[in-house]
């Protein structure tokens, strides 16, 4: 595999995020979209194969082989833009050409890595030691990944990525209906808002401040597996709502969304990946969460906790969804 960006093979660039991907999917109006994707805030990494800790030898197959383009997604959870954040959200997103897939692999946050540097410890540390690049590092390293490229959004920007697209379809547990509105009261302390309170259960529409509670909803049954589980459903009521927005809204979605996400790719990038994506019809939407049931411990080590997983099996189970279309989490989801 090359060390140069330039070189790499067509398929590496396909996709920014399952946000872009869908609006250039789905959408019309390319010379627009095309004016608008300058907006983006491009970030740029090391694109070399030991900065980002890519063992050629260790990836099932090159990307030209197998069709296939992996992109980190990384939900911060910055209070401010000043200081470092943790991700508290992780997600391996995988254009899939050959099946003609979308699949999202959440990573639990508390799973416990060897880190360049850092030693052992939570996988979510990552971003706030050293950014994307070591977050980046941390995932390949640790599953023998060949991942180039992120997208990162903070709870703050995916509220108002929400907000833009007229909130998403969220079926609220009776559970959860409190907690989402507790979430809401510390984000609206912050940002000096008032709340929309959630007053029932049942499928509704909740805005961009609701939905983002309800992806931080912890302690409740299912506990932080629960919590990755509702961060996918609602990256899925997203992409779904993007879908049938309707190409005479794409503007203004495209032209609201890019400057609220920070990535490794320009726009020439973007305009690649989505002709690609276009070309591949990848549209269909699979998700997972490792470690998978059976494959981890909730151990104390130092006296912090942390959900230690047998990384054997976790790398070759991340690698049967990504590269063989076989789901080993799917009884997790």
């Amino acid at each position: 595999m090359t060390k140069n960006r330039n070189k790499k093979k067509p398929m590496k660039k396909i996709v920014i995020s399952l946000f872009v991907a869908a609006l250039l999917i789905f959408g019309g109006a390319f010379a627009y979209t095309f004016w608008q994707v300058g907006k983006v805030n491009t970030v740029k990494i090391s694109d070399t194969d030991e900065d980002l800790g890519i063992n050629t030898d260790a990836v099932p197959e090159s990307e030209a082989a197998s069709g296939i383009t992996n992109i980190a997604f990384f939900g911060i959870d910055a209070r401010n833009t000043e200081e470092p954040s943790r991700s508290d959200s992780i997600m391996i997103i995988s254009i899939d050409t050959k099946n003609k897939k979308i699949k999202m692999s959440s990573v639990m946050r508390d799973t416990y890595v060897t880190m360049k540097g850092h030693g052992q410890t939570k996988i979510n540390h990552a971003y706030a030691y050293g950014g994307p690049q070591l977050a980046i590092r941390t995932l390949n390293e640790n599953f023998d990944l060949n991942v180039r490229d992120y997208v990162t959004v903070d709870f703050f920007n995916l509220e108002k990525i929400i907000n833009s697209l007229g909130g998403v379809t969220i079926d609220v547990a009776s559970d959860e209906v409190d907690e989402i509105n507790k979430y809401m009261n510390e984000t609206a302390a912050i940002e000096k808002k008032s709340v929309t309170r959630i007053t029932s259960s049942g499928s509704q529409n909740l805005n961009g401040m609701q939905a983002v509670a309800y992806t931080r909803i912890r302690y409740l049954k299912g506990d932080d597996f629960k919590r990755t589980e509702r961060q996918r459903t609602v990256l899925t009521a997203m992409l779904t709502k993007i879908q049938t927005a309707g190409v005479t809204k794409f503007p203004s979605i495209v032209s609201d969304l890019l400057p609220l996400t920070q990535t490794s790719m320009n726009s020439m990038d973007i305009i690649s990946l989505g002709t690609k994506v276009v070309a591949s019809k990848s549209t269909t939407l699979e998700q997972a969460r490792f470690p998978s049931d059976g494959n981890w411990a909730a151990q104390t080590i130092s006296g912090v906790s942390y959900l230690v997983a047998n990384m054997q099996t976790m790398t070759e189970q991340i690698h049967k969804f990504i590269y063989e279309d076989i789901n080993p989490a799917a009884k997790t989801n």
